[in-house]
C-alpha cells in the first residue's frame, strides 16, 4: 500500500482519496483549535497562499487526543479555522492518530517517519510530515518547528 490508496474525509465530510493530490508535494498535520501551537495555523496558511501555485498542499486533520484541545465539531472547526486564521487549505474531520483506532493514513505516516529514537506515536498537536511529488515521506517535523523553519525543506521539496 502506498500514501496514495488512503481515502480520508473532507471537513464537510465528502470522501476524498489521497490520490486527488498525486503529483503535489504535501505538508500533512494535526491540528487543534485549542493548543499553544494553534497559532502556527498563520505559519501554514501563509506558506500555502505562497507555494499552492508551485504544487505545494497542506492537508490539515483536526485531533482531540492531546489534552482534549480540539473538542468542537468538524462543522465548528471549519467555521474557526475559517474565521481566525482565513484558512484555504484543505481541511478533513477530525480523527484519531495514535491509538488502535488510528486512522490508516495516520499509521503509515509514522512508519514512513518515526519520530525521536524511532518512536511511532505522535507526541503532540501540530507534528508534521512532508511528502514528496511522488508520495514518498520526506520528514517529520515536531510540534515545535513552526512552518517558517519548515520552508527551506518546502522550497527543496518543490523543485525536485
Amino acid at each position: 500500500m502506498d500514501l496514495y490508496d488512503f481515502e480520508v474525509n473532507k471537513i464537510d465530510g465528502t470522501p476524498t482519496k489521497i490520490q486527488a493530490f498525486k503529483g503535489k508535494v504535501l505538508l500533512i498535520v494535526n491540528t487543534a483549535s485549542n493548543c499553544g501551537f494553534t497559532p502556527q495555523y498563520d505559519g501554514l496558511e501563509s506558506l500555502y497562499e505562497r507555494y499552492k501555485d508551485s504544487g505545494l498542499e497542506i492537508l490539515g486533520f483536526p485531533c482531540n487526543q492531546f489534552g482534549y484541545q480540539e473538542k468542537g465539531s468538524n462543522d465548528e472547526i471549519r467555521s474557526f479555522c475559517k474565521v481566525k486564521f482565513g484558512i484555504k487549505f484543505p481541511m478533513f474531520e477530525k480523527i484519531k492518530v495514535n491509538g488502535k483506532n488510528a486512522h490508516p493514513l495516520y499509521s503509515y505516516l509514522k512508519e514512513k517517519a518515526p519520530g525521536i529514537l524511532g518512536s511511532k506515536k505522535i507526541k503532540w498537536n501540530f507534528t508534521k510530515f512532508l511528502v514528496s511529488k511522488n508520495g514518498e515521506v520526506i520528514k517529520r517535523y515536531a510540534p515545535n518547528i513552526t512552518p517558517e523553519k519548515i520552508e527551506a525543506d518546502i522550497k527543496e521539496a518543490l523543485d525536485a
